[in-house]
């Protein structure tokens, strides 16, 4: 870990560091599974040993059938469902809920070290990190608690601001680097590996309109908080570009189908859930609808493109 580590620091890290901060600047804003497959029809997966690292978003805590209770891992995620799809000759499921690049590295109860899970061997790789390392969970519970005192106002974004600077905007900054050392970790690791960094889904109305008091945000912290998400979007596309990643959006193919949604539109359930799902998370269909995006990335035929 230390040498991976160490790598990615000195002039370089902090040219692409730079180059996030410039980005973001200009913009508006979980115990390893392993499931062998069939071998794939010629000129699909035949052979392909794909691995999956990622937090909850990946994983799919809620979603039937939970297969795996330490890391809240359903058989009916977007990993799943994208190795079924190509019928990959082997398939290893490492994603965790509560997952930050840290995890990757170190133990998560019963779960290994999500690398632990890449080889050599390894030929397809799908990341999906750095939510839980700007602090989402906690982001949630500041700005619902805070709607109480303001409900019609924009409480969160002035308490994230109130230093003189946007304290999401330097965590997702902070952020770049940690999901830039877990990328070359994975090149270092399963060095002949195509990998995809995959991107977070809409969760709230990309028209910046709010839905309280399902959704139990102020009125005008909706388009703050759906701008934090596409800096952090923005962030994950620009380091994995830096490191000859691909980067598959999920926001896209998801707007329209936000939290605030009526339950049979919506594939990011709200705080308190109608369909089988975590609070704030993707439920099935938001699932089916990244394994979509996933299988749709690696059908384009030019990587890094």
């Amino acid at each position: 870990m230390a040498n991976e580590t160490r790598s990615a620091g000195g002039a370089r890290g902090r040219r692409r560091a730079a180059a996030v901060g410039a980005a973001l600047g200009g913009c508006a804003l979980v115990a390893a599974s392993t499931t062998p497959a069939a071998a794939h029809p010629a000129g699909h997966g035949r052979g392909i040993r794909y691995v999956a690292l990622g937090d909850s978003y990946t994983s799919g805590p809620g979603i039937p059938t939970q297969v795996d209770a330490n890391c809240a891992r359903s058989d009916h995620n977007y990993p799943t469902l994208v190795a079924t799809r190509r019928q990959v000759a082997a398939f290893t499921d490492a994603s965790c809920s509560g997952a930050t690049t840290a995890e990757m590295w170190q133990a998560q109860g019963t779960n290994k070290p999500q690398l632990d899970a890449l080889g050599r061997d390894t030929d397809l790789v799908s990341v999906q990190i750095g939510g839980n390392d700007v602090g989402f969970g906690p982001i949630i519970g500041t700005c619902a608690r805070l709607a109480a005192q303001d409900p019609t106002g924009n409480p969160c974004e002035r308490s994230y601001q109130a230093s003189g600077y946007d304290q999401l905007v330097l965590a997702i900054v902070r952020t770049a680097p940690k999901v830039e050392r877990v990328l070359r970790a994975v090149h270092t690791r399963a060095p002949h590996a195509r990998v995809v960094v995959v991107g977070y889904p809409d969760l709230l109305p990309d028209d910046g309109s709010g839905c309280f008091p399902q959704v139990p945000f102020a009125q005008k912290d909706f388009a703050y908080l759906r701008d934090t998400e596409k800096r952090l979007n923005l962030m994950l596309r620009v380091v994995a570009g830096l490191n000859r990643a691909d980067y598959v959006d999920t926001y896209g193919p998801t707007v329209g189908h936000d939290m605030c949604k009526a339950p049979a539109d919506r594939w990011i359930e709200p705080l308190q859930p109608a369909a089988p799902a975590a609070p704030a998370h993707p439920n099935a269909k938001g699932e089916q609808a990244m394994a979509q995006a996933v299988l749709d990335r690696l059908d384009r035929r030019h990587p890094h493109g």
